[in-house]
């Protein structure tokens, strides 16, 4: 077999210890650090002396990061690789086994390398995941409230399109700090935002049975929601700062439907903007997890589950495909359908993040703008073939069509 490197290393990583196997032609030097950083240090000073042509690791959890960073400022060759793609034979599973297989493979250049992006990429997607991660969260705490609510024979929820609004914190406010029952004076005053519901069906809504106990868990959880409301306003304004560059791609993923600005800034804080770094539109999204498996044998075609993928991305994409699914107007919405009819919303959802995903990457690697192609696609082909099908359902049902594109019941 054909050696790729002469000096190569690989290193099994932990959060409290790394285990590194260096091959130096057909030798094998092993030594044990600590995962802190002067060991870290002490490690790379090694294979610089060593002259290591490149290093592999483990994507284990987040254990591989401090590694990245000192090789990066040290100019370090490096890969990162996936664990399922260089399992060791079953029985023979030691840290010392472990990294030396990886060496072993590494040597011979039969390890692929994960999509790792920049620090400073690493870094914004951080900031946009903490912020999906407290949305998120700020969902379950309304959920939380309106269970209260419901709990409390409060049905506000059912006359206003939102609990969030400031009419209702108004509202919720009076309820809460006041023991007397809210009349229709009091309401009127309170509602400073158009409402559809009358004042008499506000009042009405907000007559419930609330202990001092479930007031005091209201109070909770109303200063939680506006806790993190504002932290996640707080970091929209950092996110905007770091992403001045992607600005006028954050502007150019919004033509898609169902794309809005925080979805922009997720999915290119995800994939980033160089689009050399994966050869197709497939890789793309094969490594986001939105493209269809291949399993097939014996020429028979098995079950195509999609990989697991980018979580982050992949749920993003699947949130704007059933946005995109509700335009009427767009290539997307006929997409859905015709996938849905046959094999399920689930499998539609994911077939429109697939083509929203392709869509991205050409756009950005082509720099192309966002080209709708319409409800009506899929009608533009075989149309004779089409017609003939529904006349003969037409006749089925009892109905033909005369010279004259006139419906008429037989008989």
């Amino acid at each position: 077999m054909d050696v790729l490197y002469k000096t190569c290393c690989g290193i099994d990583v932990h959060k409290m210890k790394l285990v590194a196997c260096l091959c130096k032609g057909h030798k094998q030097e092993i030594k044990e650090f600590s995962a802190k950083t002067k060991d870290i240090k002490a490690m790379a000073n090694w294979l610089e002396e060593n002259q290591c042509e490149m290093v592999a690791m483990e994507s284990t959890s987040v254990y591989w990061k401090p590694l990245v960073n000192i090789f990066e400022m040290r100019g370090l060759n490096y890969m990162i690789v996936n664990a399922k793609d260089f399992k060791a034979v079953p029985g023979r599973k030691t840290d010392v086994l472990d990294s030396a297989w990886l060496a072993d493979l590494l040597r011979h250049g039969l390890l692929k390398s994960s999509f790792i992006p920049s620090r400073e990429q690493r870094e914004l997607r951080e900031a946009t995941r903490y912020r999906k991660a407290i949305t998120e969260e700020r969902a379950r705490a309304l959920n939380r409230l309106q269970k209260l609510l419901e709990g409390a024979n409060i049905k506000i929820g059912s006359v206003l399109s939102t609990i969030t609004g400031k009419t209702t914190m108004n509202l919720l406010d009076y309820v809460l700090n006041n023991d007397e029952m809210m009349d229709e004076k009091t309401a009127e005053t309170l509602i400073i935002s158009r409402i559809s519901a009358s004042v008499k069906e506000v009042t009405e809504a907000m007559e419930g049975i609330m202990t001092p106990f479930q007031k005091m868990m209201m109070k909770q959880v109303l200063t939680h929601l506006h806790e993190l409301s504002e932290r996640i306003e707080e970091m929209d304004i950092i996110i905007e700062t770091y992403m001045a560059e992607y600005w006028e791609a954050i502007k150019k993923l919004e033509q898609i439907p169902g794309v809005g600005k925080k979805s922009a800034e997720i999915i290119l804080a995800e994939i980033g903007l160089d689009m050399n770094q994966f050869p197709t539109a497939g890789h793309l999204a094969s490594w986001a997890g939105v493209a269809p498996g291949n399993n097939e044998s014996a020429g028979k075609r098995k079950s195509g589950r999609t990989r697991k993928g980018n979580k982050i991305l992949k749920s993003t994409l699947a949130q704007a495909a059933k946005s995109a699914a509700k335009n009427k107007n767009s290539f997307f919405h006929a997409q859905y359908q015709r996938i849905a009819i046959r094999r399920g919303k689930n499998r539609a959802t994911m077939a429109v993040a697939h083509s929203i995903l392709i869509a991205i990457y050409h756009m950005l690697k082509d720099d192309q703008e966002f080209i709708d192609l319409g409800s009506d696609y899929y009608h533009q082909f075989n149309t004779e073939k089409k017609i003939n099908s529904y006349l003969k359902k037409l006749a089925a049902l009892g109905y033909r069509v005369d010279e004259h594109s006139t419906i008429s019941p037989v008989g």
